[in-house]
């Protein structure tokens, strides 16, 4: 097939590659390698999205409530729908200016700079100079098929939800999760086919008069635009769900006592939309990115080795994603559901024999791939095919200690719940602690697997471990897609009111969901360091190819030293500048997560607040608030339907988006633009620590929010398992929980996508860097940095970065109200009539504010 290849194209065989590899069935020259590593990942890709055609049409399929005689589910269903595209709508709205915004900056930096005009062995290789068109083109694809991609699992799942809820009401605990499991292997077919499609296709495109090291360089501007989306997708989606997540279990669980989806609640629709649009548009746009980021990593340091290096790791992607459709047939399981009393190891093992299948199938085709591009006798193709085994290993590694951490079933959830017993307060430092102590697996794993791929192909190697980390993404993220489909399912049975059994089946298939989600954040953080030490490599490799520039770096010095002209670029930890950009990049993920943290904590309380409102204001015909139904209801009384009261649940979606959508600007702005600061003002090398420094704290710090706010989670799930979640004890765990929140669903997450996007903005602006010295230039940077604090000055006087409680004052008085304290007769306070007598009377718990009073 190849020989027939070579002749119809007329390619011409690398004959240096067939003298090193001689027993390699693929000898292509170096242009013909890039077409053909395209294609065959562009043909899984399409054939994968139109596998998602089918899975939706299967999906639109199932029965909904009207077919089980319950029409309400399908109000309920429409109201999360309707809410999640909304948000959607309202926050693409905005980000539509920030790519129109890049893509102009885009255009005019490379066409001053253009990449293919810049000198190879002191010539030319440039041929025209399109390439702010080329990277701008780039940089459109790519955000717009990241948002694409987080769009189309939003509406998958919010179709799934409603449906998983027949499944159970109708059918078997197997029956709900096939449909579940659908609806998450729709977005993660989806997600990875568009990644791949998308990538392929413009690297095809970029190939027209470059040469594969210059097309290589085009599409960072896609991984950007892919990065960027997924910053903004997973900031504000964790800010929106956290926000009304917390509102809703303060006000409902604790102060209420009623239960986590009671249809009285005005923040639960408001809840299960967060579900969709930070659990599903959020997690599906952030690995799209690390799809995509594991890739260029990959190719940008082999298009500059000899041989199949950019073909290598495309081939694997594509036999990951045909390796991941195999293993989809085999999820299924015989359980029966019990509710939080189910069999967890059971029901997960339905999950993992699906991924287990796809992975041994990869491994096999690998041996395959390896053999074509490097032939059976090559020490070097086994060596990489180790590394893509160990990223694979690696992943699983981490996934399995998170589930530990994290599981009800294992000591460290436990010892949570036995410290809820004296208060809140301990839950929290037991949880702290649990999540600190979470760090130690998975930093082993990871060094492990850096220091076995370095020593067996450099960083090329450490590249390949992260493509084998993602290759069977697909059917990954659907076990993690499935979570939120399967919560949102649980929360429509309560809504609307259908039997115990059917919610025992839902709670099942929540369980399942919730420790899924919870590995699924592990293997993130893993991916994630992976992707981004591979990036930071191709980021040197890309600086120190500049023309008279020399690199020292491992004690091997690259580039030709010539008087006068070279310049020296030393990237040894030891160098004060290195240094200092290594304390800044640790510093930035704690900035990040404290903005994002502060920003749940804002837009919480409004939500809280406006729950109170409702619970307090809300009247049916005979004068009882929503507050008094409650009360009646969960006393056992029965509400006659004409008394009972529906929340305003459009007012707490309306303060969730708008509070995420504000909220997200600060910490977008600050990943983007401050590497390009870095950068441009100091230097390289810089920008080099910074990254640095950025992985390992980035990386540290997501692993222990995002294992603590498992554990909080699976420790109020482990009270209501022992029926004791009404109990002062189960409320401390419901606190704890509620810390954690923003703790696993907004701050965590986000870090893993910060790294990997200051890693991409760095490789984007490296060919701007290349042959430039400390401080040289240092001009340009001052216009980011004015940029940045521009806009720190603008969030700051819209209130959006302050300390100030974004509530009203509940003692002050409104405007044009003059204030005079009320004095009782004999007091010695008589003398100063604003004073505060001994004996005034403070009726504030008669209900009139304290303003009133005075």
């Amino acid at each position: 097939f190849f020989r027939v290849f070579e002749m119809v194209t007329s390619t011409s065989i690398d004959t240096s590659f067939a003298t090193a590899y001689p027993n390699a069935v693929l000898k292509l020259s170096t242009s013909e390698q890039v077409l053909l590593a395209a294609v065959p990942l562009a043909a899984m890709g399409f054939f994968s999205l139109l596998f998602v055609i089918v899975l939706t049409k299967q999906l639109m399929g199932k029965a909904v409530g009207k077919d089980i005689g319950h029409p309400r589910l399908d109000y309920l269903a429409q109201k999360v729908r309707s809410g999640s595209v909304a948000f959607l709508t309202e926050e693409y709205k905005y980000l539509s200016v920030y790519v129109v915004f890049w893509s102009i900056v885009l255009v005019i930096m490379f066409t001053i700079k253009p990449i293919a005009l810049t000198k190879e062995n002191g010539v030319d290789v440039g041929i025209d100079a399109t390439d702010g068109i080329r990277c701008t083109a780039c940089f459109i694809a790519g955000a717009g098929l990241s948002a694409l991609s987080g769009y189309i699992g939003m509406r998958v799942a919010t179709e799934g939800n409603v449906r998983t809820t027949a499944a159970c009401a109708t059918g078997t605990l197997n029956d709900g999760l096939r449909v579940a499991f659908t609806a998450g292997a729709a977005m993660g077919f989806g997600v990875v086919g568009l990644a791949s499609l998308g990538l392929s296709l413009m690297m095809l495109a970029m190939m027209a008069n470059r040469t594969p090291r210059q097309a290589v360089q085009y599409l960072h501007s896609f991984g950007f635009g892919a990065s960027s989306i997924a910053l903004f997708a997973r900031v504000a989606g964790g800010i929106y769900t956290k926000a009304a997540d917390v509102g809703a279990d303060l006000v409902g669980k604790v102060e209420a006592g009623i239960d986590e989806d009671d249809p009285h609640n005005p923040a639960v629709i408001a809840d299960n939309v967060g579900d969709n649009v930070g659990d599903v548009a959020g997690m599906g746009a952030d690995l799209f990115e690390s799809y995509v980021g594991s890739i260029l990593g990959a190719i940008t340091l082999g298009a500059s080795l000899p041989g199949n290096h950019v073909v290598y790791p495309m081939w694997l992607m594509a036999a990951g994603l045909l390796s991941s459709f195999i293993g989809f047939f085999f999820v299924s399981t015989k359980e029966e559901g019990a509710g939080v009393d189910c069999n967890l190891g059971a029901l997960m093992w339905a999950l993992d024999k699906g991924m287990l299948i796809a992975n041994a199938i990869f491994i096999a085709l690998g041996v395959g791939i390896t053999i074509i591009c490097f032939g059976y006798d090559s020490v070097e193709g086994w060596k990489l095919l180790g590394c893509v085994v160990i990223g694979m290993v690696t992943g699983m590694g981490i996934g399995k200690g998170t589930e530990y951490f994290t599981s009800f079933d294992y000591g460290p959830t436990i010892s949570i719940k036995d410290r809820a017993r004296t208060g809140p307060a301990t839950v929290v430092i037991q949880g702290m602690g649990v999540g600190m102590i979470s760090t130690v697996l998975p930093t082993c794993f990871l060094a492990m697997a850096i220091l076995s791929c370095a020593a067996l192909a450099a960083e090329y190697g450490v590249a390949c471990a992260a493509v084998g980390m993602l290759t069977t993404l697909a059917i990954s993220l659907s076990t993690d897609a499935y979570g939120p489909v399967a919560d949102n399912a649980g929360g429509l049975a309560e809504m609307a009111h259908l039997g115990p059994e059917v919610r025992a089946k839902t709670d099942s298939l929540d369980a399942l969901g919730n420790t899924t989600a919870a590995i699924g954040k592990g293997f993130a953080v893993g991916s994630a360091v992976l992707t981004a030490l591979s990036l930071l490599a191709a980021f040197k490799e890309e600086v120190c190819h500049g023309e008279y520039t020399v690199c020292y770096h491992h004690g091997v010095l690259t580039g030709s030293i010539i008087a006068g002209k070279s310049k020296m670029m030393i990237f040894e930890v030891s160098e004060p500048i290195i240094l200092a950009g290594i304390l800044v990049g640790a510093m930035l993920p704690y900035l990040f997560g404290a903005l994002t943290m502060l920003s749940v904590g804002k837009a919480a309380a409004e939500m809280i607040e406006e729950v109170r409102r409702q619970f307090r204001e809300l009247k049916n015909k005979k004068g009882q608030t929503l507050g008094d139904i409650i009360r009646l209801s969960t006393e056992g009384i029965p509400i006659p339907e004409e008394d009972d009261i529906d929340p305003d649940s459009d007012r707490c979606v309306m303060i969730s988006t708008r509070s995420s959508i504000k909220e997200m600007i600060a910490p977008g702005v600050y990943a983007v633009l401050t590497p390009l600061v870095v950068g441009f003002i100091v230097g390289a090398r810089a920008l080099m620590g910074l990254l640095a420094g950025c992985i390992g704290s980035a990386a540290m710090l997501a692993v222990m929010m995002g294992n603590a706010g498992g554990a909080w989670d699976n420790s109020k799930k482990l009270c209501e398992k022992l029926n004791i979640k009404k109990t002062e004890q189960g409320k401390a765990c419901v606190v704890g929980d509620t810390v954690g929140d923003p703790f696993k669903d907004t701050s965590g997450p986000s870090l893993d996508i910060l790294l990997k996007l200051m890693s991409m903005v760095a490789l984007l602006i490296a060919p701007l860097l290349q042959g430039k010295g400390d401080w040289e230039d240092a001009w340009i940077g001052v216009i980011p940095l004015v940029i940045m604090i521009g806009v720190s000055l603008v969030l700051v006087k819209m209130n959006i970065l302050t300390w100030a409680d974004p509530l009203p004052d509940p003692n002050a008085a409104p405007d044009g109200v003059k204030m005079v304290e009320a004095v009782t007769p004999g007091d010695d306070s008589q003398t100063n009539p604003l004073s505060v007598g001994p004996n005034t009377v403070r009726p504030e718990s008669q209900g009139r504010p304290a303003w009133a009073e005075k």
